[in-house]
């Protein structure tokens, strides 16, 4: 459990509750080295800033389980139900996907609605980068190629072919998710920035037609969403995160993935959500869209207006993020300072835009 920490207070689960629950559903999952009858050990994988994660043990047998953030959450939001259907779907077309398990609808259980999946091993770049990356030019490039790779191959999945159609309806996914994420925004906001009300009006405009091929999207495609192999950082062994998967408008994706590889904050400021993409050896915004064009046959001239609207729905993430620390439904020091960041954002998505 080198990954992992101990559980934060404020986060603690009915342990016994959950292990009664865990021995009786987990006996029909064939799953290697499962010792049901050892005690139940348990750690909190720190990364993240939504969705909880937990890694739960029994014998050799390492699971992982995830659960909605303590308190009110937005309407749709925080769904576990849907990312384990999505998971089990994708799986077996997508590999990189992990493996559910076991879905909980009793929220008796544990407070909430719960899945357990496989885990995986290797690494998640986050704030910082590890040896294998740090002043490895050659790397962080093989990397970014992977990434880039990793999300055209998603994309090119036959949704009908893999009788996956009816995960969802990608007519007008993109006015749906514009519209969705103004609407968010209007329940969270905790102050008024100009900039946002503006996007809202810009990005309604300017909805494009729905593309000839919809795809299979992730919703939170990025780097640390996703685990490379300790042992060749070239290669990724798991994507994570797939609780708003979607069938829609691809572009959806490569526009959250060059969100986040641009900085998110004012120079200087380093935290939990900081970009590592702007040191040598990292594919550029033009080189990452060039790649993801020659992979896949897409068109990308319009880019700018998902990128835009990109930048517009992180700042909409962290300020849910936000409304909930200042309400008091979580204590993580790490959200404290989350306002000024969406505030920035703000002014990135409206430069985007042409609105500054």
């Amino acid at each position: 459990m080198v990954d992992a920490r101990p559980v934060r207070p404020s986060e603690q689960l009915d342990w016994t509750r959950l292990t009664a629950y865990l021995r009786e559903r987990l006996r029909s999952c064939e799953i290697a080295g499962l010792d049901l009858s050892r005690e139940m050990e348990v750690a909190q994988f720190p990364g993240g800033h939504s969705n909880l994660t937990y890694l739960v043990r029994f014998g050799d047998a390492e699971l992982v389980l995830r659960r909605p953030p303590f308190g009110p959450v937005a309407p749709t939001a925080h769904d576990m139900a849907r990312e384990y259907r999505w998971l089990a779907a994708v799986h077996p077309v997508f590999p990189h996907a992990p493996r559910p398990y076991l879905l909980c609808d009793d929220p008796r259980v544990i407070g909430s609605i719960f899945y357990v999946m496989e885990r995986r091993r290797g690494i998640v770049v986050r704030h910082d980068e590890p040896p294998e990356l740090a002043d490895r030019p050659a790397a962080r490039r093989r990397v970014s190629e992977t990434l880039v790779d990793t999300l055209g191959d998603l994309h090119a999945i036959d949704v009908a072919a893999h009788g996956l159609a009816g995960l969802g309806k990608p007519a007008g996914f993109v006015e749906r998710q514009v519209r969705g994420w103004t609407e968010r925004w209007q329940r969270s906001k905790t102050t008024e920035l100009p900039e946002m009300e503006a996007l809202a009006e810009w990005l309604s405009a300017r909805l494009p037609p729905d593309p000839v091929r919809p795809a299979i999207v992730h919703g939170d495609f990025k780097l640390d969403n996703v685990m490379l192999d300790a042992g060749d950082v070239g290669r990724i062994v798991a994507v994570f995160d797939w609780e708003m998967s979607a069938l829609g408008d691809p572009l959806v994706d490569l526009g959250i993935l060059l969100a986040y590889w641009a900085a998110t904050a004012a120079p200087g400021q380093r935290d939990a959500l900081t970009a590592v993409t702007d040191r040598p050896g990292w594919l550029t915004h033009d080189e990452i869209v060039d790649r993801y064009a020659a992979r896949t046959g897409r068109d990308v001239s319009t880019i700018r207006f998902y990128e835009t609207f990109a930048v517009f729905k992180v700042a909409v993430v962290i300020q849910q993020i936000f409304y909930r620390f200042q309400s008091g439904q979580t204590d993580d020091p790490r959200f404290a300072s989350f306002a000024n960041r969406v505030a920035y954002l703000a002014r990135q998505a409206a430069s985007l835009a042409g609105l500054d």
